[in-house]
C-alpha cells in the first residue's frame, strides 16, 4: 500500500513537471511568433534603405565615371564629393591689392547637397564683397552681425532656397557655405578684398594663400576653475575657437590625385618703374606693359591648391620710392594711407650683446623639406653668433626639449654642440607649442644688462590655438622681442604676423631651401638691432583723428612705417608728422595732406587695421563682450567680415523641393606641399583627438580612393572583394544626415529580445522550480 501511494505521488510530480514545462515552452513559442509577425509588420512598413536613400548617396558600382566619395553613415553608401575650381585675379596699384576670387561648386551627383568649403585669404585681408551667381542673376551678399547671418543662411537652407555665408575662423581662414546645389548644378560665388603689400629692404611681395594646413588642435583644460551659480560643475576652457570649423576632409596624395584647381592672374601697376620680377614657387609667364607695368599669369592653365602662390617684384636701381601718401574720402570722412622708410641709422657705437633663445618645431607637419629648411636655418643662425652673446635652443613637438637648461655663453664648443644636436632633429609627433613659449620667456632667466633679449621660432605654426600663444607673449614677453620665422609651403601666417607685432618683432618666411641664406641675412641684420624705435604719428590739422596701428611697432633693416589713418572731414588740411628714433638720433618726417593721391580701398584698410588693435587690447581682457561689440561696430560700418560679422546671400526663389532630402558635405583639401601625410596623421590611421602619436589632434577625415581606381578594382573582383577593398581604405565617416535608417526596426527588436528573454526566463524557472520539488519529494520517501 505504501509502495502505490508513493507511485502515485510521484507520477503527480511527474505530471506536474511536464505540465509546467509546456507551460514555458508554449510561452516561449508564443514569444518567438509574437517576434516573427512584429518583424514582419515592421519589415512591410520599413521601405528597404535603397528606397528611401537620398539621391546624393551612391554605391561605388553606380560611379560611372572617376570621383571622389565620402563614406556615408548609411552602411554600404558613399556621398560624391562636390568639386571646386577657383579662378583669382588681383589688381595692385602702388602699395593697395584688389583681389577677386570667383570659387564655381560644381555639384556631380544626383541629390541636392550643400558643400562646405574651408579656405585660406591673407590674414590682412578686409574681405568686404561676396556675390552668388545662379544663371544669368547676381545676388549681392549683405553684411549682418554673425548670429543673424547663420540664422537668415539655415532659414534659406531649410526653406529650399539657394544661399551663400561667408564667415571670418581665423583672420587667415573662412569657411564659405552653399546650400541647395542641384543635381548637376553649378554655383559660382565670389569673394573679394583688399589687402596692402608688404615691403622689406627694398623688396616688395604679396602672398595669395591656397591651402589651409591640418591644424593641431589641443584639447581643452581646466587653467582656472570657477563654478558659476553654484552648480557645482566646471565647464573646461577650450583653447581651440570653432575648432570643428577649421578642419576639414585631407585628401592623401599617395591615393588620390590632386584637386581644387587654381587659375592666377596679377595686374601689377607698382607705381614705379620696376626691376625684376619673379615668382619663387609657381611658373609664371610675365608681359611687360610699360616700365611700371607687368601682367603675370600661371605658365599652366591652373595649379593644384596645395602651396602658397608669392610674388615679388623691385624698382629699378636708384629708382626706389621712400615715402608715399594715398588717401580716400567716404561718407564724409577722409582716409589716409601713408608709408616712409626710415634712413639706416649711422652709428659708430659697437652693436649691443644679444640673448637669443632660439625655439624649433620639429613636430610632424615639419617633416621633409621644411624641417631640412628649418634646420638650415638655425644651423646659419647659430653660426653667426659673437662669442659674447649668450644664447639657448628649445625645441618641441607634443613634448619639449630646453638643451642648456637656460643661457650659455656663445662659445665656439657650445655653438658646435648646439648645432650638431639641431642637425640631428627629426619631425615626428604633436605641436604643443604653448609650453615651448613659456618656456623661453619665462625661465631663461633674467637678461643681463646692455643687452637685447630675443626669442627666435622656426615653425610653420600649424595650430589652431593661437589664442593662447598671443596671451602670453602679451602677458609674459617683459623686455624681450619675439620673431617668427615661417617655414614652409602653407605656414600660418596669422600665427606668425601678429605673434611678432606683439612681439615688437618681425615676422620671415622661407617657403624653400633657395631662399634660406638670403632670408636668414636679411634676419640677422634686423636681430642686431631695432632701426627706430619710439614710433608715434601726429596729425597738425584740425578735427577728431584715429590712427592705426596704435601703438606703432618698432622698425626692422628695411622696413617702412605703414600708417592708416580716419579724419574727420572730407577737405582736412593739414600734416602727418611721424617721429621717432634712429639709434640715439631723433629722426621726423612731416607729409603735407594736399600732396595726397586718390586711391580707392583706404577706408577698408583702415577698418581692417582698427579691428586689430580692438583685438591686439582684448587680448587677457577682463570685459570680452566690449571688445566683441567694438569690432561688431566698426565690421558693420565698413561692410567687412570679421569674427563678429558675417556675409550672408540668399536667393529669394526655392529650388529645392520640399519632398528632397539635402545632404552636407566638406570639400576636401590637398595637403600641403611636400608635407608627409604619414607624420601628420598617423600611420595606420587617423589619431584620436588628444592623442600625441599623431600630428595633428583633430581627427581628420581621410579620404578613401577615386572612384576610378575602386571602379578598377571592381572589374577584377566580385561585390564582397569591393566590399573589402574599401574596408581596408575606409576613413573616419563624414558626418551626414541619415535620410534613411533602421533606427525604429532596431528599437523594436530590442524591446521583443528583452520581452522573450523575460518570458522564456520565467517559463524555465516555474519548471526548474516543478522539478526541485519532485526530487525533494523523492529524497524524502527515500528517507
Amino acid at each position: 500500500m505504501f509502495l502505490e501511494d508513493e507511485n502515485a505521488a510521484t507520477l503527480k510530480c511527474l505530471h506536474r513537471v511536464a505540465r509546467h514545462g509546456l507551460v514555458a515552452l508554449a510561452a516561449i513559442i508564443a514569444c518567438v511568433a509574437m517576434l516573427i509577425g512584429l518583424a514582419v509588420t515592421a519589415h512591410a512598413e520599413t521601405p528597404p534603405p535603397q528606397d528611401v536613400k537620398s539621391p546624393a548617396l551612391v554605391r561605388p558600382n553606380d560611379m560611372n565615371m572617376g570621383g571622389l566619395l565620402f563614406p556615408a553613415k548609411e552602411p554600404g553608401f558613399f556621398v560624391e564629393a562636390p568639386r571646386l575650381k577657383t579662378d583669382v585675379a588681383i589688381e595692385v596699384s602702388g602699395p593697395v591689392a584688389r583681389v577677386k576670387v570667383t570659387q564655381r561648386f560644381l555639384n556631380p551627383s544626383k541629390g541636392w547637397v550643400e558643400g562646405t568649403y574651408v579656405f585660406p585669404l591673407p590674414e590682412n585681408s578686409a574681405v568686404d564683397e561676396l556675390r552668388m551667381q545662379i544663371g544669368d542673376r547676381f545676388i549681392e551678399g549683405k553684411i549682418k552681425p554673425r548670429q543673424e547671418a547663420r540664422q537668415i543662411y539655415e532659414q534659406a537652407k531649410e526653406e529650399g532656397k539657394k544661399a551663400a555665408l561667408l564667415e571670418q575662423q581665423r583672420p587667415n581662414i573662412f569657411t564659405n557655405e552653399v546650400a541647395n546645389i542641384g543635381p548637376g548644378e553649378t554655383i559660382v560665388v565670389q569673394i573679394e578684398y583688399q589687402q596692402t603689400i608688404r615691403q622689406s629692404g627694398g623688396e616688395y611681395s604679396l602672398r595669395f594663400p591656397m591651402v589651409v594646413a591640418p591644424r593641431y588642435n589641443p584639447m581643452p583644460i581646466v587653467e582656472t576653475v570657477e563654478f558659476n551659480g553654484n552648480a557645482g560643475f566646471a565647464v573646461p576652457q577650450d583653447p581651440v575657437e570653432n575648432r570643428e570649423k577649421i578642419e576639414a576632409p585631407v585628401l592623401d596624395p599617395r591615393e588620390n590625385a590632386k584637386i581644387n584647381p587654381v587659375a592666377l592672374t596679377v595686374d601689377l601697376k607698382a607705381g614705379f618703374p620696376l626691376g625684376e620680377v619673379k615668382s619663387a614657387f609657381h611658373e609664371v609667364a610675365i608681359t611687360e606693359d610699360g616700365a611700371e607695368h607687368r601682367r603675370i599669369a600661371l605658365k599652366t592653365e591652373s595649379v593644384p591648391a596645395d602651396r602658397d602662390f608669392e610674388l615679388t617684384w623691385k624698382a629699378m636701381p636708384g629708382k626706389q620710392p621712400s615715402a608715399g601718401l594715398f588717401r580716400q574720402v567716404v561718407d564724409g570722412k577722409t582716409y589716409l594711407l601713408a608709408f616712409v622708410t626710415p634712413p639706416q641709422a649711422q652709428s659708430e657705437a659697437p652693436a649691443a650683446n644679444r640673448e637669443a633663445v632660439f625655439v624649433i618645431d620639429n613636430s610632424g607637419s615639419m617633416s621633409g623639406p621644411s624641417m631640412e629648411q628649418a634646420k638650415e636655418s638655425l644651423a646659419l643662425a647659430l653660426s653667426k653668433l659673437k662669442s659674447t652673446d649668450r644664447f639657448n635652443v628649445i625645441r618641441f613637438d607634443d613634448t619639449m626639449t630646453d638643451f642648456f637648461g637656460g643661457l650659455v655663453p656663445a662659445s665656439p664648443d657650445n655653438r658646435e654642440k648646439a648645432i650638431a644636436y639641431v642637425r640631428g632633429l627629426t619631425a615626428d609627433g604633436g605641436t604643443e607649442m604653448l609650453p615651448a613659449l613659456e618656456q623661453a620667456l619665462r625661465n631663461q632667466g633674467p637678461r643681463a644688462a646692455d643687452s637685447l633679449r630675443q626669442v627666435i621660432f622656426l615653425t610653420d605654426g600649424a595650430i589652431g590655438n593661437e589664442q593662447q600663444l598671443f596671451e602670453e607673449i602679451t602677458a609674459n614677453r617683459g623686455d624681450a622681442r619675439v620673431f617668427t620665422v615661417g617655414i614652409g609651403s602653407a605656414p600660418n601666417s596669422f600665427l606668425m604676423t601678429r605673434a611678432a607685432e606683439l612681439g615688437r618683432g618681425t615676422f620671415t618666411h622661407i617657403g624653400s631651401e633657395t631662399q634660406v641664406a638670403e632670408r636668414m641675412g636679411e634676419l640677422f641684420g634686423k636681430l642686431e638691432n631695432p632701426v627706430m624705435t619710439d614710433i608715434a604719428a601726429i596729425f597738425d590739422g584740425a578735427g577728431a583723428q584715429d590712427i592705426t596701428p596704435d601703438p606703432v611697432p618698432d622698425l626692422y633693416a628695411g622696413e617702412p612705417v605703414v600708417l592708416t589713418a580716419e579724419l574727420a572731414g572730407t577737405h582736412p588740411t593739414g600734416k602727418l608728422q611721424i617721429v621717432g628714433k634712429t639709434g640715439a638720433q631723433p629722426w621726423r618726417v612731416e607729409m603735407d595732406i594736399a600732396n595726397a593721391a586718390e586711391s580707392a580701398g583706404i577706408s577698408k584698410l583702415w577698418a581692417r587695421r582698427k579691428i586689430d588693435d580692438i583685438e591686439a587690447t582684448g587680448y587677457n581682457s577682463a570685459d570680452p563682450a566690449a571688445t566683441d561689440k567694438a569690432i561688431e561696430k566698426v565690421a558693420l560700418a565698413h561692410h567687412l567680415v570679421s569674427r563678429m560679422t558675417s556675409l550672408v546671400a540668399v536667393d529669394v526663389t526655392p529650388s529645392r523641393p520640399k519632398d528632397q532630402p539635402l545632404d552636407q558635405t566638406r570639400l576636401p583639401l590637398n595637403l600641403p606641399a611636400g608635407w608627409d601625410f604619414d607624420k601628420v596623421f598617423g600611420e595606420a590611421q587617423p589619431q584620436p583627438v588628444g592623442s600625441p602619436a599623431g600630428d595633428r589632434a583633430m581627427s581628420p577625415t581621410v579620404l578613401p580612393e577615386a572612384a576610378a581606381a575602386v571602379e578598377s578594382e571592381m572589374a577584377a573582383a566580385p561585390t564582397p572583394a569591393v566590399a573589402q577593398l574599401l574596408a581596408k581604405k575606409a576613413a573616419p565617416q563624414v558626418a551626414l544626415p541619415q535620410t534613411a535608417t533602421l533606427a525604429e526596426q532596431r528599437i523594436l527588436l530590442g524591446l521583443m529580445m528583452l520581452c522573450f528573454a523575460a518570458m522564456a526566463a520565467g517559463g524555465l524557472a516555474l519548471w526548474r522550480r516543478s522539478l526541485k520539488d519532485l526530487m525533494n519529494a523523492a529524497g524524502t520517501r527515500r528517507g
